[in-house]
């Protein structure tokens, strides 16, 4: 094949992801200096290597295999074609699923702390959907799991201190389920960052395989906290990111979890087929190896898709499954990451979904009205954010039961709630309320509550 000739820092970094290295493996390789790899990732087609530098990029690529030439041609194939125009047609480059953990890890981060988050203003741009996610997922995980790259001896790197990664990546998460809004997403990428250096250097495979759980742990909480900020595309790829690094750590449950956890923003995308096939490609990949709760989260999500398809019947026979695995379930055995799924949220999410339905035949807003107050009711203190969402959803099912005055009272309890999250996701709640309450405008209540949510709604 013939060689590149004239290179940037673009095509430089696709060499570097094409060899599955980190910046700073690929600096310590070629001899360059590692501010210098950075330089190159971050201007990218802004900046032209020197003609000894080609030297060394050509080589590179001469010694690489077959297969990482054709991945390299592939992403610089990739990168010249012309921009998307439409949302359908984003792909993620090929070294999301064939470069190393670590160095997707490596980009992901650096990129991530670069962006200003004041000029996010993304609903489905930057997303993958269709055929894009989904081909290349399915035939990743058709493939063995790739063995670790090699790195340099770090002595001290021992048990107790990945045990205090673990802690930190578990202190995390509840601080996410708790409070949402992505209060502490840099913190999480700081700490993802520290774990991705340590990943860099050689380790016994016990303490590589929980390092690389941990960096699943944090990339997974890093997802929802983008998510909740409004950055779907960057909490995507942490999503993606999520699911490697479990899958090296051979931890298929939490590889499942993530995988709902991608179904679940695609459905508050809009994306319900897709999420349905993610859905069931974390059922296949994690059969046998789940706790009973976690089997009952993923029908549950399941049935979540088929409410947003329109199908009442096969929501209801898939919820029944959930709360059936779920009654059953013997809880001592269960991850951390999991406990959060309690008869509450059980509960509430069988009662959004109704509420779905109803949006389309009121005549399902009773039912969901009455799932939703059990939620509530059974929602354990401290999580702000769910707890906000199931009273917000209460507010929508009475404005659909012709109740606005009742509706009226149980929002102004609901906004007391929604004013301690600064969660996207009920932010858009908030915006959906709001919307509910136009047809009301001659009830004073009403009036008055619109009062109250328009500077909240100015603010989505």
């Amino acid at each position: 094949m013939g060689m590149q000739v004239t290179w940037t820092g673009a095509q430089a970094t696709a060499l570097r992801e094409a060899l599955g290295l980190t910046q700073k493996r690929f600096a310590q390789r070629s001899g360059i200096a590692l501010s210098t790899v950075k330089k190159w990732a971050k201007l990218r087609d802004d900046i032209a290597l020197s003609d000894k530098t080609v030297e060394i990029m050509t080589t590179m690529l001469e010694r690489a295999t077959p297969e990482q030439r054709a991945r390299f041609v592939t992403a610089t194939s990739v990168a010249r074609a012309p921009a998307a125009t439409t949302d359908s047609n984003v792909q993620w480059g090929p070294a999301v699923w064939t470069a190393a953990p670590t160095a997707v890890a490596d980009d992901l981060t650096r990129e991530d702390l670069m962006i200003d988050r004041r000029q996010l203003s993304r609903a489905l741009l930057g997303v993958v959907v269709g055929a894009p996610l989904l081909e290349p997922l399915e035939r990743w995980f058709a493939e063995p799991t790739g063995t670790a790259v090699p790195g340099t001896a770090q002595p001290g790197i021992g048990l107790p201190e990945v045990a205090a990664l673990e802690h930190t990546a578990q202190a995390f998460r509840a601080w996410d389920d708790q409070h949402g809004g992505g209060l502490r997403r840099k913190a999480v990428v700081g700490q993802l960052v520290e774990v991705n250096d340590l990943l860099a250097e050689s380790h016994p495979p016990q303490i590589r395989r929980r390092l690389m759980g941990t960096m699943a742990q944090l990339a997974e909480t890093a997802a929802t906290m983008s998510w909740d900020s409004g950055d779907q595309h960057m909490a995507q790829r942490y999503y993606a990111l999520a699911v490697r690094a479990a899958r090296d750590a051979d931890d298929r449950p939490f590889c499942a979890v993530v995988l709902a956890g991608m179904a679940r923003q695609l459905l508050s995308l809009h994306q319900p087929a897709d999420a349905l096939e993610l859905v069931r490609i974390a059922q296949d990949y994690a059969a046998g190896r789940m706790t009973s709760a976690t089997e009952a989260m993923l029908y549950l999500r399941e049935a979540w898709a088929y409410a947003k398809l329109g199908r009442p019947s096969a929501f209801r026979r898939t919820a029944e499954k959930a709360s059936a695995v779920f009654d059953d379930a013997d809880r001592t055995g269960d991850p951390y990451w999991i406990h959060y799924f309690d008869a509450a949220e059980l509960t509430g999410t069988i009662g959004g979904r109704l509420l779905d339905i109803a949006r389309a035949d009121p005549s399902f807003g009773g039912e969901a009205a009455d799932h939703i107050e059990l939620a509530i009711a059974g929602r354990r203190p401290g999580c702000r954010r769910s707890a906000a969402l199931d009273q917000l959803n209460m507010v929508e099912a009475r404005f659909i039961q012709q109740e606005p005055e009742e509706a009226c009272r149980v929002a102004q309890d609901a906004l007391v709630m929604v004013e301690q999250t600064s969660s996207d996701r009920v932010a858009k709640k908030v915006a959906a309320v709001y919307n509910r309450t136009g047809a009301y405008t001659t009830v004073p209540a009403v009036v008055e509550l619109r009062e109250r949510l328009r500077p909240l709604v100015a603010r989505v």
